[in-house]
Formats: structure tokens, C-alpha cells, sequence
């Protein structure tokens, strides 16, 4: 084998590898419907959870639908089959709409359709998290199919498939903004015209807000590895493009030194401003980091990651506390700060930040930015291009919103919403049924002989053997209202005791202690419902003092919802197997 043929088998192997990869890198980028489904349900109410998954799931699904109808034929660049150049004119604006994945199958880009439609399921995916809680979900599925129809190919063909902005040097490697500024412009507009979920903003009589209410998410946990998910297919979303190992290792640096310098950033602000550091914002701001490097990832350096990142930690939080503030806008997952936000300062950062250090600077055919000497030219066509991509998004998003809202209407009944979309829009019960929080009895044991209380981390108390009693020698009856998943603790302790007859009932309630407000990002929580446990015991023989002590001793905490004990006397009890009364009817219980 001469030389020659030696050179032309490794670039086809080294060709095969890329394509692989390629292929690889959009198998990452679906899994990241997997990140966005959990990091919603973890940061919305339990009540909604499945509604929220099916939304998720539906997003790809019916994104796929309509990108093989029209959406891959209005994204990708119209070639004349004469001369194999890209068409001009009508061209450079729209794909021409077409069914060759039909009609030309056998020399069809397999590789280019699954790459790209991946993409555009991900847009439709960020309305959902602003609009979660109080959407139809038919609805839903109507404005999912028009952005992965529509909105979405059209301005992704001004940039990604041969079109005008591409043309005149605007930049965006990875979808700063024609991903994540749409996804998050769509959403701002949507839950604008939605309007907040019942509860989230209190009113005076004038009709002014006086006071942002905190909604807890159901599941911190399942929201940080939405997060993580997330932050894996981002290598994905931004590197699967990459042609060379240069520019690859480069963008999988610039990925992960931005999102990082984001959290800790979030981190330290919301430890000064809040005074603990802030779990969900520190998520967001993750996220925040991600978005923003998407655009620029590929032409700026470690130190311009690290400043996108830092920028991108602050401006999620301020994105927030913006919406929840001053535009009273409800954005139950941070969707608009994350993605529009941080989408439009990533696609602002390629005129700062971008170098002729970075390995694929020279293939991206632009102009270096303004921090590294390249002027303002650059800038000048990233504001340009973004500021055409913004115009079409807001004006046709609008028109689907409110032509949707005047026919079928955006959002649910008041009953649907508080008892919660999957129970009267999926006829599910629970998302969690058969699920509990609870501890066994080994469990609970093994962390008091290690001084720990499993719920709450807080040392346990012995509880002292007597207490004397002024109410000994009576009747009484202790109601016992606390947290669900402390109901072992509270049983093995009376048990301890000597008590061994309870009557549990599943209840709901609310509450608020006054001067002991807590918050949830940034925002006070509200007075809601959830879900609590009433304890009943009659006890005659097992003093009520040693009873309430050593409640007050297993459901102690020092939060808010440690619940309350409450004491009756009893004139009588009755026995009905044996006839037996008072004092004697209880023995074999307490």
C-alpha cells in the first residue's frame, strides 16, 4: 500500500469517527428531554407531576411529527440542483418546503435530519417550565406542534441552514439564541398572557401587588439530576458539531468552566443575600452558565468562559427576582431568567469574548471581539442578527397565543388547578402513588445509637422513663397533627413509652408562624396546603405528660410544620369485644 492510499483510508476512517460522533452528540442531545422533565417536576407541586412529564414527552414526540412534514424542509438551505450552490433571494429567508425525506429517501441526510430535530424539540421544551401548573394541555400540544413547525425552522434557517444571518457573519455556534432566546421569549410571552397560578401574587384592593409568594418545588433531588442529565447532553449540544479533537477539547472546556463559575457565583450571592445559599438558584444558575456559553463556546478562551459564567450567575438571579418583582410574571422554574436571558447574553458574548486563540475561531469565519481587539463589528452583527431573530419570535408567538386564548383558551379552571392536572386532565391519581417517605424501625434505631435523627439531621433526646403526672390516674385523649414522614419516628417513640393503640388519618392542612417566614428562591413561602397526619391515643395507665414530652421530643425540628398536640380529657371508655370500661378497657393498648 503506498502512501498515498494509506492517507486516503485514515481520512475515511477519521471521517467515519466524526460522523459517529456527530450521531452520538444528537443521542445526547435527546437525553436531555430527560434533564428538562425532571428539572420541572422537581421544581413544580407533586399534584402536577405527570402532567408535566407528558408534556415532555409529548415535545419530542409531535416536534417529530411536524419537523418530517415541514419542519426540516423550512430549516435546511435550499441547494440548486444545477449548479449545487445555495439559492439567494426567497431562499436565504425560508427553506423551501418540500418532502424529499419521501420522495428522495435513498440520498437523504439521515444524519442532518436527526441532528437538527433534536434541536428543535428543545425549544418547545423551555415554554413548558414558564407555563407549568395552569396550561391546557391540549393547548399545550397546539403551540408545542406550531414552534417545531414554524417558528423554530424559519429562524434557524437564517443561521444553521445557509441563510441570510449566516451570510452576513452572524454567529451562533450552538443556539444561544435560536434555540434558548426563542424557547425563553416564547415563555415569557406565555405566561405573560397565561397569568400567575392562583396564589402567587397578593393583591390589595387597588390591584397592586403587595407580596411574592414562595412555591416549594416537590423534589429538589429529581431536580438536581434533571440538572446534571442536562449538563451531560450539553457536551452533546455543543460539541457534536466539532470536526476536530482541537476544537472538541476546547468546547468541552469552555462548557464546563462557564456553567461552574455560574454556580459558585449564584452560590455566593445568595449566601450574602439570603443568608444561606440558595439550592434551586444555585441549579438555575448551572443552567444559566450552559445557555450562555452555547453561542460563543466554540471561539472564546478559558478566561471568556469564566466571565460569560459569572455574568450568567447574576443575571439568572436578577431574571427571577425581575419577573417576580417588577413584571409579576409567574415562571415557576426560572425558564425566562435561564434561557432568554442568559440566550441573549451569550449571543451578545461572541462580540466581547471571541479570540483567534480558540481552535475553531479560524472554521467560524468572524471577527475577534471587542475585549481581544477585533473592534466593534462583530458586536455590531451579533445585535443585529439577534434583534431580527427577537422581532419574529415575539410577533409570531403572540399571534399563536392569542389566537389560541380566544379560541380554546391558554389556561385551565380554578378547580382544575388547585386539585391539580393530573388528577382532572390525565385522570391520575398521584404521580407518587404507593410512594412514602417513611423510615423502618432498624433504620430509625440505627441513627439514634449514632446520635441522629433521620428526618432532620437534629440530636435525639432521651426520653426519661417517668414524667410525673398531675393528670395520672384519668382518661385522655392526645390529638397529634405533624408531618407524614415523621409518623415512624413518632410511633417507635411511643412505643418506647409503652403505648401501643393509635388511630393515623391522612389529613391536609396549613399554616404560618408568625416572624418565622421562610423562603423559597428569594420569595417568602405562602400559607398552602399539604399533605399531614393526625395521630389519635386514649391513655389512662401511660401518664399524658410522658406522652406529650415525648412527642414533643420525636416530631421536634425547630421549622416550620412541626405540627401540634393537642389534649382532651375522656369521661368513659368502652370496650366493645368485652364489655370491659375505663381504666381497664385500655390496658392491652397503652
Amino acid at each position: 500500500m503506498d502512501v498515498s492510499e494509506l492517507a486516503t483510508q485514515i481520512s475515511s476512517v477519521s471521517g467515519d469517527i466524526w460522523s459517529v460522533w456527530f450521531l452520538a452528540g444528537a443521542a445526547l442531545v435527546f437525553w436531555m428531554q430527560a434533564g428538562f422533565a425532571m428539572v420541572e417536576a422537581g421544581f413544580t407541586r407533586a399534584k402536577n407531576t405527570g402532567n408535566i412529564i407528558m408534556k415532555n414527552l409529548m415535545d419530542f414526540c409531535i416536534g417529530t411529527v411536524m419537523w418530517f412534514i415541514i419542519g426540516s424542509s423550512l430549516m435546511l438551505s435550499y441547494t440548486d440542483p444545477v449548479t449545487g450552490e445555495v439559492s439567494k433571494g426567497i431562499w436565504s429567508v425560508i427553506g423551501k418546503p418540500g418532502f424529499s425525506v419521501f420522495s428522495e429517501y435513498a440520498s437523504f441526510d439521515f444524519s442532518g435530519f436527526v441532528f437538527n430535530l433534536v434541536f428543535c424539540a428543545t425549544t418547545a421544551t423551555i415554554v413548558s417550565g414558564a407555563m407549568a401548573e395552569r396550561t391546557k394541555f391540549s393547548t399545550y400540544c397546539l403551540y408545542s406542534a406550531i414552534i417545531s413547525g414554524i417558528i423554530y425552522p424559519v429562524e434557524a434557517h437564517w443561521v444553521w441552514g445557509g441563510g441570510f444571518l449566516a451570510q452576513m457573519g452572524f454567529h451562533d455556534y450552538a443556539g444561544s439564541a435560536c434555540i434558548h432566546m426563542v424557547g425563553g421569549i416564547c415563555a415569557l410571552i406565555g405566561a405573560w398572557l397565561l397569568g400567575p397560578r392562583i396564589g402567587k401574587f397578593v393583591k390589595n384592593k387597588a390591584g397592586k401587588v403587595t407580596k411574592v409568594n414562595g412555591f416549594p418545588g416537590s423534589n429538589i433531588a429529581m431536580g438536581a439530576l434533571g440538572v446534571f442529565i442536562l449538563w451531560l447532553g450539553w457536551y452533546g449540544f455543543n460539541g457534536a458539531a466539532a470536526t476536530d479533537v482541537p476544537t472538541l477539547g476546547s468546547i468541552f472546556l469552555t462548557t464546563t468552566v462557564a456553567p461552574a463559575v455560574a454556580t459558585v457565583t449564584a452560590m455566593i450571592f445568595t449566601w450574602i443575600k439570603y443568608g444561606k445559599p440558595d439550592v434551586s438558584m444555585c441549579l438555575n444558575a448551572s443552567l444559566a452558565g450552559l445557555v450562555a456559553i452555547t453561542a460563543p463556546c466554540d471561539v472564546t478562551d478559558c478566561a471568556g468562559a469564566a466571565i460569560i459564567g459569572l455574568v450568567a450567575g447574576l443575571l439568572v438571579i436578577f431574571g427571577i427576582w425581575l419577573l417576580d418583582h417588577i413584571l409579576h410574571i409567574d415562571d415557576p422554574v426560572g425558564a425566562v431568567g435561564v434561557h432568554m436571558m442568559n440566550g441573549i447574553w451569550g449571543t451578545i458574548a461572541v462580540g466581547l469574548f471571541a479570540t483567534e486563540s480558540a481552535p475553531g475561531f479560524a472554521l467560524a469565519g468572524i471577527k475577534e471581539g471587542v475585549f481581544y481587539g477585533g473592534g466593534l463589528s462583530q458586536l455590531g452583527l451579533q445585535l443585529e442578527g439577534m434583534g431580527i431573530i427577537i422581532l419574529w419570535t415575539v410577533v409570531t408567538i403572540t399571534i399563536v397565543f392569542l389566537l389560541l386564548k380566544k379560541t380554546i383558551g391558554l389556561r385551565v379552571t380554578k378547580e382544575e388547578e388547585i386539585i391539580g392536572l393530573d388528577k382532572l386532565e390525565h385522570g391520575l391519581a398521584s404521580s407518587y402513588a404507593g410512594f412514602a417517605m417513611t423510615y423502618s424501625s432498624e433504620e430509625i434505631e440505627e441513627a439514634k445509637s449514632a446520635g441522629l435523627s433521620l428526618d432532620e439531621s437534629v440530636s435525639v433526646v432521651q426520653v426519661p422513663e417517668t414524667i410525673p403526672s398531675s393528670r395520672a390516674d384519668s382518661l385522655h385523649k392526645v390529638v397529634i397533627i405533624t408531618r407524614q414522614n415523621k409518623f415512624e419516628a413518632l410511633k417507635n417513640a411511643m412505643n418506647s413509652i409503652g403505648v401501643n393503640g393509635m388511630t393515623v388519618i391522612n389529613v391536609m392542612g396549613c399554616g404560618m408562624q408568625h416572624g418565622a417566614s421562610e423562603y423559597y428562591r428569594g420569595a417568602p413561602v405562602s400559607m398552602t396546603l399539604l399533605p399531614k397526619i393526625k395521630v389519635e391515643i386514649v391513655v389512662s395507665k401511660v401518664p399524658v405528660d410522658l406522652v406529650v414530652e415525648t412527642a414533643k421530643k420525636a416530631l421536634y425540628t425547630g421549622h416550620i410544620g412541626d405540627g401540634k398536640i393537642f389534649v382532651y380529657p375522656v369521661d368513659d371508655v368502652v370496650k366493645v369485644r368485652t364489655g370491659e370500661s375505663g381504666y381497664d378497657a385500655l390496658q392491652d393498648e397503652d
